[in-house]
């Protein structure tokens, strides 16, 4: 579908939205079309295990305060391959799979508004975690997938980008330091990934070599990961048995690109010391991108960006392992 046919469907939309509640099916039977060009969701995988964590990112404001930022983060563990992506849209997935409208209405006060990440509606409720991820900066990556690779899916509003990387075993150092979170005995390793020095606490008694984020390759399910002096910590908040798919996303609008490229480019852009005065400063064409205001922020392409960003600490550094 091209982008003329679908503004047009989307005008259309709104002039149908103004006829009443009466024409929501029609409504939803045509934006359908639209949400399909955009993104589709293949499962490559059943779950067996699901570990939600807190993520936290300890970082500065515009105004030099120090302030915490904080998501959930979930992992997926199936037979084959592992998703980490954020809690709130695994609910909506849930939420979808369950029967549940695709298009959320009274979304901001506008029935039957799209935000177009892949393409999410987002409700009031759910606004808040959306601008709490844009602080939080957390990919989406599939373990595994293809086989013997990873892929990472991460934005760069108005872009978004995907890598697959060969799948590297990380170089763990096994400590005998131990410790009991959530009543699992649990073992420390470290490790050097992409330029940050890791600490772990993982527990054997959970048969997965799965972790948050890219952590991984244990002998059992990670359930805390802290970056030297803290300043990135994940924390386990529930483990439990879930069987369900394990989706991953074909967008057409992802840019391919390499890990190396990625991580220099998300430096070169949220490092910039105009980020924190002017969070869409490298943003030259607003016309040909959609583009939602809100309070304290944008949305771009279903991206949220906050009017008042706190200083960028990427994950990594370089691409290094």
């Amino acid at each position: 579908m091209t982008r003329t046919i679908m503004i047009a469907c989307f005008a259309l939309v709104l002039a149908m939205e103004a006829q009443g509640q009466a024409m929501n099916d029609d409504i939803d039977a045509i934006k359908a079309p639209m949400i399909a060009a955009k993104i589709h969701q293949d499962s490559i995988d059943t779950s067996r295990l699901m570990a939600v964590y807190d993520y936290e990112c300890k970082t500065q404001d515009a105004d030099d305060k120090i302030v915490t930022d904080k998501m959930k983060v979930c992992v997926l563990v199936g037979q084959h391959n592992t998703r980490c992506f954020p809690y709130r849209k695994f609910l909506k997935e849930m939420e979808w799979a369950e029967g549940g409208q695709r298009t959320g209405t009274k979304t901001l006060g506008l029935d039957k508004r799209e935000y177009m990440e892949g393409y999410d509606f987002c409700s009031p409720e759910e606004l808040p975690l959306l601008m709490a991820e844009s602080f939080c900066f957390m990919p989406q990556v599939w373990t595994n997938y293809p086989d013997g690779k990873m892929t990472v899916r991460d934005a760069i509003p108005p872009s978004i980008y995907e890598t697959q990387e060969n799948l590297k075993p990380i170089r763990w150092s096994l400590c005998e330091d131990t410790v009991v979170i959530n009543g699992y005995l649990c073992k420390t390793a470290i490790c050097q990934l992409h330029g940050r020095k890791w600490t772990v606490r993982y527990s054997e008694d959970i048969p997965t070599s799965a972790g948050p984020w890219k952590l991984c390759g244990l002998p059992g399910l990670i359930l805390e990961a802290e970056t030297e002096g803290g300043v990135h910590r994940f924390v386990i908040s529930e483990i439990r048995n879930a069987t369900v798919p394990i989706y991953y996303e074909t967008n057409a609008v992802t840019m391919k690109t390499t890990e190396e490229e990625l991580i220099k480019d998300r430096i070169k852009t949220f490092g910039n010391k105009s980020y924190l005065q002017d969070s869409s400063y490298y943003i030259t064409d607003f016309e040909s991108i959609d583009v939602v205001y809100i309070d304290k922020g944008i949305l771009i392409n279903g991206i949220c960006i906050n009017d008042r960003p706190h200083v960028f600490q990427p994950l990594e550094l370089n691409s290094s392992q």
